[in-house]
């Protein structure tokens, strides 16, 4: 797999894991939102029955922006701060929500607060006043906020998709340093293998290839074996007969103009240095023109 494959596979699974919890996150938002709606509709419910109400309406919860919501009445009711506490206590309890809250009540009638508390996981850091108190009847909201919620509670994918974040950018930073090292060790094995140089090419016999800056040609067996007889021998003319004894007779094989068609492909590898190319001398053999 080359690198343009690692980065489009790791990017595409990277989109589909983010939008998966990006889902979730909301996911769990609006289950946190409807148990809070349900427990606050409990909390309201259990007032109006301290009130001896049991016909006026509870009005929708109202979620006035993220972990703070609004509980709010169709009547006018009285509240009992030390039974309102406890009230909203068993009733997040039950449901298992945050511990940390801050709770408000609201007077309809210029929007001032009658009464507030701040509740901490810890007790001793809560902050409970009036104690005994007594708010008389008249319209009230109830206004709760969640506080100091912690991550694992709502926010645990966030910090999973951080550290998937930070894992592919450093899978995709070893596989490229992989690949550097790799390409380093190859260029140094090249550099430090024995060639010879033939014009701009670079001639390396025990890797059947040539190399031309950092572009390499592979050569088969045979194209090998001619081009080192003809770089040991440059200007020299070469017969026919003993290139074809060298190469294929000494190995068994008697060919026709099998010699004729290397030479051409060499020719056509070797056009790319207008100082070297091999020319035929008619009716004797091959010669490598090697122009200092």
């Amino acid at each position: 797999m080359n690198r343009r494959q690692i980065y489009l596979f790791g990017g595409l699974a990277f989109f589909i894991l983010f939008t998966w919890l990006l889902s979730n996150s909301d996911d769990q938002q609006e289950e946190l939102s409807e148990i809070v709606k349900i427990s606050l509709r409990d909390v309201g419910n259990q007032l109006l029955h301290s009130n001896q109400d049991t016909t006026s309406l509870v009005l929708p919860v109202i979620e006035l922006e993220k972990l703070k919501y609004q509980l709010s009445f169709q009547n006018e009711l009285a509240i009992t701060p030390d039974s309102l506490v406890s009230i909203i206590k068993r009733s997040f309890e039950k449901s298992t929500l945050p511990k940390n809250y801050r709770v408000e009540v609201i007077q309809c009638v210029d929007q001032e607060v009658a009464y507030s508390y701040d509740v901490k996981n810890k007790e001793e850091k809560s902050i409970i006043p009036c104690s005994g108190r007594f708010l008389p009847e008249s319209c009230y909201t109830i206004k709760v906020r969640f506080t100091n919620v912690k991550k694992p509670f709502f926010y645990s994918n966030q910090n999973l998709l951080y550290g998937i974040i930070i894992g592919v950018f450093l899978l995709f930073q070893f596989i490229i340093y992989k690949r550097k090292l790799a390409e380093t060790a190859e260029k140094n094995r090249i550099e430090n293998s024995p060639y010879a140089s033939i014009g701009s090419f670079h001639f390396y016999p025990d890797q059947n290839k040539l190399v031309k800056k950092a572009k390499e040609i592979s050569l088969s067996k045979k194209e090998c074996e001619l081009l080192a007889i003809f770089i040991a021998n440059p200007n020299q003319i070469i017969k026919r007969d003993e290139l074809m004894k060298r190469v294929w007779e000494d190995h068994g094989v008697v060919v026709g103009r099998s010699l004729d068609t290397y030479i051409s492909k060499l020719r056509k590898i070797l056009k790319e240095d207008d100082t070297i190319k091999i020319t035929n001398v008619h009716g004797v053999g091959y010669k490598l023109e090697v122009l200092v």
